[in-house]
């Protein structure tokens, strides 16, 4: 069996603005109805593959949670990084995880956040590179270029490998993210692959490699997983620990240091859905070059990709060439094509001038459901609230604000004080300022509500809560 680690803590600013730190791009629906982590989680799941281990953030575990339960995919554990410290120590802890019971388990290293259409082939080059890998090679895979990539670092296969094997072949070295004339010339002379970031290789391998090219790492991530709580089937790694943690990729941790690597060649579609021109290109554009999603319009446009995220929206685009539009509620991206990579920047100059834009999505998530902010004045706010079925909020109170709330789907039961009772559609109900109060969905159906605030204060943090029952603080 092989256990699939699926790392799912990055914050994917490149896509900006559907994805953002509260809401990264791995948890987006961008290539279809299914998230990239549920797209990822149904590949590697079925016949020869254990149940995944997730690597994730505390902001992200109920998130992970959903999604999974949405696909009937049940993890074997969900490892909660305290913070994020980049791939190595990420990949350390799963394999510290996986040793606990068999140290020579197999262990498939993958981010949530890739598009490989073809799983059945992939699967299979899985297979083939799995022998290499039990008998102690570090395997990674590296994808066939069809283009002379900037994007991408690269893999070099030793000069007496067969470069179009389809099998693990002994690799000479890793190529950094070349300049154009660079990979035009790898491209022509062959054997270099893409680097995925995808690597196969057994927990007794990993650790070893780990205790000999970056010994460092292995005491505190020891010590975090070691110390780690079991929290609402959540595996959260010691804080104390982890904190000394160094950051650092696994590339640069072992996979560039070791001698005892081996890529596996894959020649299917593959993309890591890097930026915008990314997802034009794996969108599948028409005769014109132009991918237009639902609620766009594209008049006399030429290779442009156009985006409404929030229904409702039309977007109209006329005129435009090798164009990038994308906008949602509160912000819209407009860029040539091939500046897009330059999404970065536009994040770092929002966050600079304090918009909640830069990180923020207008849905907020909850483990509980989400909520979003309809209108916002000077002392009030209205609020679009919706509850999981057998769903619960905390129990909590405010310092500043009273709130209305009236039930617009299903059926809440509503705690205010001592006071509890059932509220149906087009009911309402008033919270006075400091009264103890939660909101619940006992029906079997999403349950929406209205919500309306008013105060002299209305931030997120004038919230007590006295029980919780996703122990948040």
């Amino acid at each position: 069996m092989i256990t699939p680690i699926l790392l799912c803590g990055g914050a994917g600013t490149r896509l900006w603005p559907l994805s953002r730190k509260s809401y990264p791009k791995q948890f987006a629906a961008l290539m279809g109805e299914d998230s990239l982590f549920q797209a990822s989680a149904l590949r590697f799941s079925g016949a020869g593959f254990a149940a995944p281990v997730i690597v994730t953030g505390e902001d992200f575990r109920f998130i992970v949670t959903e999604q999974l339960a949405a696909k009937q995919i049940a993890a074997q554990t969900m490892l909660i990084e305290p913070a994020g410290r980049n791939t190595a120590p990420a990949v350390l802890a799963a394999a510290l995880y996986l040793a606990q019971s068999d140290p020579d388990a197999l262990m498939l290293v993958a981010p949530s956040d890739h598009v490989i259409p073809d799983n059945a082939a992939f699967h299979a080059a899985v297979l083939v590179a799995a022998p290499r890998a039990r008998a102690g090679d570090l395997v990674t895979f590296g994808i066939s270029p069809d283009r002379p990539e900037t994007g991408y670092g690269y893999l070099e296969v030793a000069r007496d490998a067969p470069h179009t094997a389809d099998e693990p072949q002994s690799l000479a070295r890793f190529v950094e993210k070349p300049d154009a004339e660079t990979a035009t010339a790898m491209l022509a002379q062959g054997g270099y692959f893409w680097n995925a970031g995808i690597f196969l290789f057994t927990a007794a391998t990993a650790i070893a490699a780990f205790k000999t090219h970056a010994p460092d790492l292995v005491a505190p991530v020891t010590a975090a997983v070691d110390g780690a709580q079991t929290d609402l089937g959540f595996t959260r790694l010691a804080a104390g620990p982890w904190a000394q943690v160094e950051d650092i990729s696994i590339d640069y941790a072992i996979m560039e240091r070791s001698g005892n690597l081996a890529v596996m060649p894959y020649a299917g579609r593959w993309s890591d859905l890097g930026g915008w021109e990314a997802v034009w290109m794996e969108s599948g554009p028409d005769a014109a070059g132009n991918v237009a999603g639902a609620r766009t319009t594209a008049i006399a446009c030429e290779g442009s990709l156009l985006r409404s995220e929030t229904p409702g929206q039309e977007v109209v685009g006329i005129g435009l060439k090798d164009m990038v539009v994308v906008a949602m509620a509160d912000a819209v991206l407009v860029a040539p094509k091939h500046e897009s990579q330059r999404v970065k920047e536009a994040v770092a100059a929002l966050k600079a001038k304090g918009v909640p834009q830069a990180t923020q999505l207008p849905r907020d998530y909850r483990p509980w459901g989400w909520y979003e902010s309809l209108i916002m004045g000077g002392r009030f706010q209205v609020k679009r609230i919706h509850v999981h079925p057998g769903a619960a909020l905390s129990l909590q109170s405010h310092h500043h604000r009273s709130e209305h709330w009236i039930v617009v789907q299903g059926t809440a039961r509503v705690t205010v004080d001592a006071d509890v009772k059932l509220l149906s559609e087009n009911q309402s109900v008033y919270i006075p300022l400091g009264a103890v109060h939660r909101m619940e969905n006992p029906g079997k159906v999403p349950m929406v509500l209205i919500e309306v605030q008013t105060g002299s204060y209305l931030g997120e943090d004038d919230i007590i809560r006295y029980e919780d029952v996703y122990a948040r603080s």
